[in-house]
């Protein structure tokens, strides 16, 4: 079943939402891939403050907040690529989305509002299958990078997945042929 969010740019008074959210998703996402103790140490409160400094960076940055019911239940940012090596020139930084919406189509809203169809890359843990289907059907792969990354305290294998050019024209390529 698709459900249609509201998606809108994230704007400061969403901070103590996003800090909830974020915490919420972090939990649901990587509780087999981090410890409790370092999963313990999210603080909504911390990631409030974080979102408020990023609802203030500048227009080549894209973060959007999926609403139902006049309630965040997901989010999404994107931006110019920061790798040295910059295989795409956009990078999809995060998306995170509550459990409970997974399958419906939110994901994929968040995803199109701030990725355009051409190249980018995005870093995602080894580990989660769920996320990489969900970008193989947008048309990206491992490029070969992975590295890892640490985070509250602990090391998180990430793989690098690139989309290298349109996945429009990947799919008119497939059907002609």
């Amino acid at each position: 079943m698709v459900t249609t969010a509201l998606i809108r740019p994230v704007v400061e008074s969403d901070a103590e939402s996003l800090g909830r959210v974020h915490a919420t998703c972090w939990h649901e996402t990587y509780d087999n891939q981090l410890s409790t103790a370092a999963l313990e140490q999210l603080q909504p409160a911390r990631l409030a403050a974080m979102w408020r400094r990023f609802s203030s960076q500048g227009p080549q940055y894209r973060q959007v907040a999926a609403l139902l019911d006049g309630e965040i239940v997901g989010f999404a940012g994107s931006g110019p690529a920061r790798d040295a090596d910059k295989p795409a020139p956009a990078e999809l930084y995060f998306i995170y989305l509550l459990d409970a919406y997974h399958g419906t189509g939110i994901g994929q809203q968040l995803f199109d509002a701030v990725i355009e169809d051409g190249p980018s890359f995005l870093w995602v843990a080894a580990e989660n299958a769920r996320a990489h289907s969900f970008y193989k059907r947008n048309g990206y792969a491992p490029d070969g990078h992975e590295q890892d990354q640490e985070v509250l305290g602990e090391e998180l294998h990430e793989v690098r997945l690139v989309r290298p050019r349109s996945l429009a024209r990947r799919l008119s390529l497939a059907t002609a042929g």
